[in-house]
């Protein structure tokens, strides 16, 4: 099993900046990969960012340029630095552990909320 505990979400409003950490607990194996799902309700859950313990990252068409994802492999932990916030980012964020094969983990979410 692996724990995942969320933090920093919030109200902004839109052009403001929130950033969220994720610290992973447990059987934690590597290579893995961390990142952060976002879902609205009546939609499905949608990719934001994700890096592999590698480092390497991907991002949502819809963050670019204006989201970047960072983690620190000795803590396991990954953050999420949001920027220049929209109303449409307003979601419930997710942070996800997976081995890339057969194991994945989700956090219980943060709320993170722009006004407009």
């Amino acid at each position: 099993q692996v724990q995942l505990v969320e933090s920093g979400g919030g109200l902004v409003q839109a052009g403001g900046s929130l950033r969220l950490s994720c610290v992973a607990s447990g059987s934690i194996s590597r290579p893995d990969v961390m990142g952060w799902f976002r879902r609205v309700p009546g939609k499905v859950r949608e990719l934001v960012a994700k890096m592999t313990s590698g480092g390497v990252a991907n991002y949502a068409d819809s963050v670019k340029g204006r989201f970047t994802i960072t983690r620190d492999n000795a803590k396991n932990t990954v953050h999420l630095q949001m920027n220049n916030l929209k109303p449409e980012d307003t979601a419930t964020y997710y942070c996800n552990w997976s081995d890339g094969f057969t194991r994945a983990y989700w956090g219980q979410g943060t709320q993170v909320t722009v006004s407009s």
